[in-house]
Formats: structure tokens, C-alpha cells, sequence
């Protein structure tokens, strides 16, 4: 009589070989499975962070259009550059470098004609947030054109 290889349970010892193979090929399977699902969650929740911070960016580049408006309009104020550091809310961390520009132009109406001398202001409001190279650096700019001119 042949003894069976194994031992006296009857198995072969490649049998038991072939299933610790099979047990961490599904442990090395589940393990990259888990690293996609991980890489994918970040990469969403990164597009996510970079789109509120263009959000954000356009808000600010607006805000800094309406400041350099409203000293324009009323109070006849054109500085070259300002910059702005904001502070507040989801503005925060915010720099806002506005500059203007002004054109004096008039307008002749009556009769007999007489001159009306206004302005017209070329506006630009550039948002930057922070270090330019870095994956949360961002910067939106917007421009505008308001006059002080009678309605």
C-alpha cells in the first residue's frame, strides 16, 4: 500500500499551498481596490475645493470692482493700485488689487451749448488667493467701466 502524500488526512500538499496563494491575491486585490476608491475621493473632493475657490475669487475680484466704483462715482477718487487684504467671512485671505483709470470727457447740451465735464473710469479688480505654484492658489480678475456723467 502507497502512503498518500500529505499526511494521514488524505491532502496533497499543494492543495494547501494553492489556497494561501489564492488568500492573498484576493487580500492584494482588495487592498488596490480600497487605494482607487481612496485616490478617486480625494481627487473629487479636490475639484470640489478648487471650484468653491474660484467661487470665492470672482466674489472678491467683484468686491474690489464695486469699492473702486463707488469712490469713483461719489467721491471722485481714482487711485492707480490699491490693494485690499480681506479679512471677513469666506473673503478671507483675499488680497484684491484694484486699479483705475480716468478719462475726462464733456458733454455740450443746452441751447447755447454749454460744456459738462465728467469722467469715465476704466476699473480693473484683480483676487488672488494664496502662493502662485501651490495647488490652492488662485486668482480671478474683473473689469468694469463707470462714469460720473449725469443720467
Amino acid at each position: 500500500m502507497r502512503a498518500l502524500a500529505g499526511g494521514p488526512s488524505g491532502r496533497g500538499g499543494g492543495q494547501c499551498g494553492f489556497s494561501l496563494i489564492a488568500a492573498i491575491f484576493l487580500i492584494v486585490v482588495l487592498a488596490t481596490l480600497g487605494a482607487f476608491a481612496v485616490q478617486v475621493a480625494m481627487t473629487q473632493y479636490e475639484a470640489a475645493n478648487v471650484a468653491l475657490l474660484e467661487v470665492r475669487a470672482q466674489a472678491a475680484a467683484e468686491a474690489g470692482i464695486g469699492y473702486g466704483a463707488t469712490l469713483a462715482r461719489t467721491a471722485s477718487i481714482c487711485a492707480n493700485s490699491k490693494t485690499l487684504n480681506l479679512t471677513q467671512g469666506a473673503l478671507a485671505g483675499f488680497a484684491v488689487r484694484v486699479t483705475c483709470a480716468a478719462t475726462p470727457h464733456r458733454i455740450y447740451s443746452g441751447a447755447p451749448p454749454t460744456a459738462v465735464s465728467y469722467q469715465a473710469y476704466a476699473l480693473a479688480a484683480t483676487a488672488s488667493f494664496g502662493t502662485y505654484g501651490k495647488p490652492d492658489y488662485v486668482a480671478r480678475t474683473v473689469t468694469r467701466n463707470v462714469t460720473n456723467a449725469p443720467p
